[in-house]
């Protein structure tokens, strides 16, 4: 089964049950109950505690889980826990720095998406991309950027975060993987600052993007929904496609069309099918 279109992915802390079916109710396209960043230590195992009431109360919801990182004494908990519920429809793996660490979380049966967020992160990308499992990759640019000792903000942090979302995108396509997400914006107050990265990812080959709060939903799908143009086109050139009966290549507009034409049209086209 090809993995679904994935433009919006919202976290919500396992140590706040009361959020979880806000979160579901947003719109959208996954829910992320987060382990690990947003739970303090004490309240590790009452997240899971927490999320094991919800499933059991909703057993038609789906959610994926960020587990605490390789390294972490509850992760081998989180992926047990992963394993047992069936509401639970794919891990994120954060700080993930080898293959070693995404064929553990493959144990699980469930899709993995790792977050490149490290330095070792991205020279293991390649490994970590084709490793057993991996749905599609992830960037945490905010973590990437604390690691490398950037000077977040300046032309120059953007620079080198721009060039890391390329590499994971270079091997998220040579992986054959879905397209990656890009990582959060946390000015939840900037819905014009989201609109631009969520657009700037996009140019860049990305699918969607990890987000922090319900209000950055709706700002993400409009970034990510083409044109009435766009659209008008794409269907045009699917319609020609069929009145070709199957031609390689053909003309339309004066412009050739073939192969790589033709799947861009229908992305766009099945973009608007989700957005709808």
């Amino acid at each position: 089964m090809p993995p679904s279109i994935i433009r919006s992915a919202l976290f919500v802390p396992g140590s706040r049950p009361e959020r979880f079916a806000k979160a579901l109710a947003a719109g959208a396209d996954a829910v992320i109950v987060d382990f690990e960043d947003a739970v303090e230590e004490p309240l590790k195992r009452q997240a899971r505690d927490n999320l094991a009431a919800f499933l059991q109360s909703n057993p038609q919801s789906s959610v994926w889980v960020r587990v605490n990182a390789p390294d972490h004494a509850e992760h081998l908990a989180d992926l047990a826990f992963c394993t047992q519920h069936n509401g639970v429809v794919g891990v994120l793996l954060p700080k993930v720095e080898s293959a070693a660490h995404v064929v553990a979380v493959h144990a699980t049966g469930k899709p993995v998406l790792p977050i490149i967020e490290s330095a070792k992160g991205l020279l293991a990308l390649e490994q970590i991309a084709h490793a057993p499992g991996v749905e599609r990759l992830s960037f945490g640019g905010l973590d990437l950027a604390l690691d490398l000792n950037l000077n977040s903000g300046t032309p120059a942090a953007q620079l080198f975060l721009d060039q890391a979302r390329m590499s994971v995108q270079l091997h998220s396509r040579g992986a054959n993987l879905a397209p990656p997400l890009d990582g959060v914006h946390p000015a939840i107050g900037d819905p014009d600052g989201l609109h631009r990265a969520v657009r700037h990812a996009y140019d860049m080959g990305y699918g969607g993007v990890l987000c922090i709060h319900p209000k950055q939903v709706p700002v993400i799908h409009a970034a990510l929904a083409p044109s009435a143009e766009d659209l008008a086109w794409a269907q045009r050139v699917v319609d020609a496609s069929a009145a070709a009966n199957g031609a390689g290549a053909f003309q339309l507009d004066g412009q050739m069309v073939d192969a790589p034409v033709l799947l861009r049209a229908q992305r766009l086209l099945a973009l608007a099918t989700t957005q709808s």
